[in-house]
């Protein structure tokens, strides 16, 4: 009888061990993808002068461009919100339900950003290519340990982060409210970069995070068996 309870307990263990990896994982692909969202974001900004990822940013700026009978400044932003509600359902649709799911999202990605970078010479085209690509990476990883993780916005994040902060401050243990943090970590990273990169090389900047796309779907098809499905099931795959 002791036997069979000491050999249950280290089953236990050790599923907690394959439990704590596989956060781990899904944790550093967060970081990963949002440094990747931060960056293409700060090099649109930059080059563009609007979002390509924060379409609270560009709502309110079109909504300032209406209201002062701007409607020219308004249509680019306009445009990019609507492209990025399709986005993100490509994007769904691109991930589907397999384990691989991530490596095919991040593929488009990395094709959608490197297209960006060819047409910017086209300026709208090329914002709106890269808006596409951002709203397709929030595909990528839609939750963590059963936790929603938002990738190229981060506002809910530092919102949940913010109340689990509260609630532990108040004595409630509700676990999981530290990761919130890591993908503004990853798109602070990324937005500092990309801004450096976008001050140098301008709109050939895009080559960076389109490369950093493509090297992303690349580890993640080579994840071990087991470590990919883990990471699946947090992209709902």
């Amino acid at each position: 009888m002791r036997q069979a309870e000491e050999t249950g307990m280290r089953a236990r263990q050790a599923r907690r061990r394959v439990e704590r990896h596989r956060l781990r994982v899904a944790l550093v692909f967060v970081a990963a993808v949002s440094a990747l969202a931060g960056m293409t974001d700060a090099i649109g900004l930059m080059i563009a002068g609007n979002f390509v990822s924060f379409m609270s940013g560009n709502t309110t700026r079109a909504g300032v461009a209406l209201a002062e009978g701007r409607f020219g400044a308004a249509l680019p932003m306009l445009l990019a919100v609507a492209v990025f509600v399709a986005g993100n359902a490509l994007g769904v649709l691109v991930a589907g339900r397999g384990r691989r799911a991530f490596t095919r999202v991040l593929g488009l990605v990395a094709l959608l950003v490197a297209g960006a970078a060819l047409v910017f010479a086209w300026p709208l085209a090329g914002f709106l290519l890269a808006v596409l690509a951002m709203a397709v990476l929030n595909a990528a990883v839609e939750q963590v340990a059963g936790l929603p993780i938002g990738l190229t916005y981060v506002t809910g994040a530092l919102s949940r982060f913010g109340k689990g902060l509260g609630r532990r401050l108040r004595g409630e243990a509700r676990p999981g409210w530290e990761i919130q943090i890591v993908p503004w970590c990853g798109m602070a990273a990324g937005a500092v970069a990309g801004a450096g990169l976008a001050m140098h090389w301008g709109a050939g900047a895009l080559w960076v995070p389109a490369g950093c796309a493509a090297a992303l779907a690349l580890a993640g098809l080579v994840l071990p068996r087991r470590t990919a499905r883990g990471l699946s099931r947090a992209v709902g795959g």
